[in-house]
């Protein structure tokens, strides 16, 4: 919604939200785009999410042109091709007897977003582990060359691995009973173009 208050020529660099209460996905949103700044370089917005009369998301997101700078980034972890390593839909198969009927249709069905996973660890018996992981990621079917897109689905999929990354250190699992995580706020920022129809590494640390 903010993207088409601002100029073609500005793509998302970054943005940081909030979700304040669970959304219904049958029930309609209403996004309340906030114009902040319009600067030379830089514009940004403000998105309140509305549904059944109250805010349920806020987002700040920042706007910027393609312009030279600066580039520089960390070596590129040694970690094998993602042809290597089976997709999580085929390994939650393995164990989908034993997985409740909610969680049978979310892990085993088809995903918009195919993720593999370099490290396996046995949700049913979780183990003490650093709270580190890679996952390679890529959308499931081509995208439109059109970078906008491409950051939409990045944003999408970067919110999964975070909770499961920080309970290794804890000897527990999404299956754990009596257990319940959530993610409560969330930050990108987008330094250079990518193509999420392309694999990509994605790099997890809870320090």
């Amino acid at each position: 919604a903010a993207r088409y208050t601002v100029e073609e020529t500005r793509t998302v660099h970054s943005f940081h939200s909030y979700f304040l209460y669970p959304g219904d996905p049958e029930k309609p949103i209403i996004y309340d785009v906030e114009n902040l700044r319009d600067g030379r370089s830089f514009s940004t917005r403000r998105v309140k999410a509305v549904q059944n009369g109250r805010p349920i998301f806020y987002l700040t997101a920042s706007y910027h042109g393609d312009q030279p700078g600066f580039d520089h980034q960390k070596a590129m972890p040694d970690i094998p091709g993602p042809e290597n390593f089976a997709s999580e839909s085929q390994l939650a198969t393995h164990i989908a007897e034993f997985l409740p009927e909610r969680l049978r249709k979310t892990f085993c069905g088809e995903k918009p977003i195919e993720t593999r996973p370099v490290t396996v660890l046995n949700p049913q018996k979780p183990k003490k582990a650093e709270p580190k992981q890679y996952l390679w990621i890529r959308a499931n079917g081509e995208i439109p060359d059109n970078q906008l897109i491409h950051q939409y689905l990045l944003a999408y999929a970067s919110d999964w691995g975070f909770l499961v990354t920080a309970m290794h250190p804890h000897e527990v699992s999404l299956m754990t009973p009596n257990f319940q995580v959530a993610t409560i706020d969330h930050s990108i920022w987008f330094h250079r173009p990518f193509k999420m129809d392309e694999w990509l590494l994605y790099a997890i640390e809870s320090p």
